[in-house]
């Protein structure tokens, strides 16, 4: 009796295979796209050359993959259809250097479970294939046949015995795309195969075998590679090869970031904003980068068994492979001139915009389309003094301020200038073209510097400039740990807010090793006995509290750590200020400085720094064209 009660109480049943499968495909198949995916990546396991898709009905109704490939015997493709039927692995130490794509097998069978499965193949050693048909998900029927050498593995009414699933898919539009998506990633982790796509017997992609600027050509466009710049840095422990893309490519969506691992296709937030990091601030709120990187590792260091479509990777050492990502990208977007070209472009609806031009094509190591001031005259050499440099790294001392143009020069639109228009002598004349090679550069506004370069006129703000010069100044004095003070003749004594007091104390450390000097004193006074040399006389006071002040702010910023953070606050407040005069040596030497630095073209906070206006553009505006 009571052996009967327990029986009729028994909630917990075993499920049949048949059901268990189909819950177990849907981890792996989930719409008509896994499916594209888990055969393509099968077929490039198999060796294949050559691989074609056939969609159609976005995939609903027929998805055919054929390869050229090592194909399988007759034991073999009865066998692949079984769960956890692989050739890829056959050991649990196997598992731990993964060299294939595929290595679950599981793909095969849980698309049988949901599908009916069409299976030809025959290897090159073998005058006859086998052919294999499942259409019920359990049922095997088994024939003899000659066909193409390789496999040819066609997926009918996919989901046709699950409608609950079938039911969720969306429009042949949006499924079509996910497909395409996929299709392109694989094509470009594998520019060495054949690829073509067929929907609906239309022939859409066609991507002949080459190399990886092949392949984007293919995929994306043309002239995409002028749009990008090359990555390539191989070492033992990791290699990083590519293109990234120049910052006016930035888009405002995800989608064209690529990363591929030891030739798979892989998902990873580390890697990703490794990436983001890199261009520093030339990514504003909800800007991408575009990048196709290629990351070779020894696969005993990753793990792709995370999830069954092997998609999201872990490393062994996140740390060192993210810090190498960022070094390798910081380096290639560092050896490229990147100043964006500024036009203006007029459309009927929006009237006349600034655009940049996004595909100039930028080789390695070509900065000729800068100014230039080496082989000009006397003043302009760059062998400057230290009283020089002094100068323009004290941001404008008061002596400095109050310098005004020299009385002997004849301002354009002065009115004592007499305004007509005349020949000069031909003394003159040669004077002027002997003169003609040095490039001009000029103050405007005391906010902007004008200077002539080899393709028209470049555009500096100043204030920003600066600020650039003094981050990566600061950030390699914080590397050093040599602080360098100037001390006050004066000390200077302060009582602050027991806000700032509490700040100023959290981030003295790093202040000392930024060349402050300070003492504290109860009821929250400080005394400031010594201040780094950029800070000007008079000023020390007001850099520290609006150093305070802008720590605070930019603490609230995410993933910056404390260093990040004081050298983005101190050069803000220490820099040349919009309104500050400098003379022609001044804003040479600035020039000099600014584009002897990483990232010339952004400030640490994201403003740009520089901008250039073609000749073309001033031709086409004055009607030249």
């Amino acid at each position: 009796m009571l052996g009967e009660k327990l029986m009729m109480n028994n909630k917990i049943n075993i499920l049949p295979e048949n059901i268990a499968n189909k819950i177990a495909a849907g981890e792996v198949v989930q719409r008509p796209e896994s499916v594209v995916k888990e055969l393509l990546e099968n077929s490039i396991d198999a060796g294949a050359n050559s691989v074609e898709v056939i969609i159609k009905r976005a995939g609903k109704t027929l998805i055919q993959i054929i390869d050229d490939g090592i194909g399988m015997s007759e034991d073999d493709a009865i066998l692949c259809v079984q769960k956890h039927a692989t050739s890829k692995i056959n050991k649990l130490e196997d598992l731990d250097s993964i060299s294939t794509l595929g290595f679950r097998g599981e793909a095969l069978s849980s698309i049988a479970s949901v599908s009916q499965l069409e299976i030809k193949t025959e290897t090159k050693e073998n005058e006859l294939g086998t052919i294999i048909r499942i259409d019920d998900g359990i049922t095997i029927v088994k024939e003899k046949g000659s066909f193409p050498k390789g496999t040819s593995i066609a997926v009918k009414n996919l989901f046709f015995n699950t409608p609950a699933r079938r039911n969720f898919l969306k429009t042949d539009n949006t499924e079509l795309k996910h497909i395409i998506d996929t299709f392109n990633k694989i094509s470009l982790s594998h520019p060495n195969i054949y690829f073509k796509l067929y929907n609906d017997d239309d022939l859409i992609f066609d991507y002949p075998s080459g190399k990886i600027e092949d392949r984007i050509r293919s995929v994306f466009a043309d002239n995409m590679l002028d749009a990008l710049i090359p990555v390539n840095e191989q070492t033992d422990f990791l290699s990083v090869t590519g293109f990234v893309g120049k910052p006016a490519m930035l888009k405002k969506s995800k989608g064209d970031q690529y990363v591929f691992l030891n030739w798979r296709y892989v998902v990873s937030k580390h890697i990703n904003h490794a990436v983001f990091t890199a261009y520093e601030n030339i990514l504003e709120k909800g800007d991408y980068p575009f990048f196709i990187l290629f990351m070779e590792l020894d696969p005993k260091k990753i793990d792709v068994n995370v999830h069954p479509s092997k998609l999201e990777i872990r490393f062994d050492d996140e740390k060192s492979i993210y810090n190498f990502v960022l070094a390798v990208i910081k380096k290639s977007l560092g050896t490229h001139d990147l100043v964006p070209t500024m036009a203006f472009n007029q459309t009927i609806d929006e009237g006349e915009k600034l655009r940049f031009n996004n595909y100039t094509k930028v080789e390695k190591g070509d900065f000729s389309d800068r100014p230039s001031f080496q082989e000009k005259r006397s003043y302009a050499k760059t062998d400057f003094s230290n009283r020089d440099i002094d100068i323009i790294f004290s941001s404008i001392p008061d002596s400095i301020e109050q310098t005004k143009p020299r009385e002997s020069v004849q301002l354009p639109f002065d009115k004592s200038v007499n305004t007509e228009i005349y020949h000069e002598s031909e003394k003159r004349v040669d004077a002027l073209q002997k003169e003609e090679d040095t490039p001009f550069i000029i103050q405007l506004h005391n906010k902007y510097i004008l200077s002539q370069i080899k393709s028209g006129l470049m555009i500096i703000d100043q204030h920003v400039a600066h600020e650039r010069v003094l981050y990566e100044k600061i950030l390699k004095r914080f590397d050093a740990n040599l602080p360098f003070s100037q001390q006050l003749l004066f000390p200077r004594t302060t009582e602050l807010d027991p806000a700032r007091f509490l700040i100023l104390k959290e981030i003295n450390p790093f202040l000392t090793k930024l060349g402050f000097e300070i003492k504290f004193f109860s009821k929250n006074t400080i005394v400031i006995e010594g201040v780094p040399d950029d800070v000007r006389k008079g000023s020390e006071e007001k850099v520290l509290l609006q150093l305070i002040d802008e720590y605070t702010e930019n603490r609230k910023e995410k993933d910056i750590d404390e260093r990040e953070i004081l050298a983005k606050s101190y050069s803000c407040k220490a820099a040349i200020k919009a309104g500050d005069y400098l003379s022609e040596k001044e804003m040479r030497l600035l020039i000099d400085q600014l584009f002897a630095t990483s990232m010339p073209y952004v400030c640490p906070h994201g403003r740009p720094i520089v901008v250039k206006i073609s000749l073309e553009e001033f031709d086409r505006r004055f009607g030249r064209t």
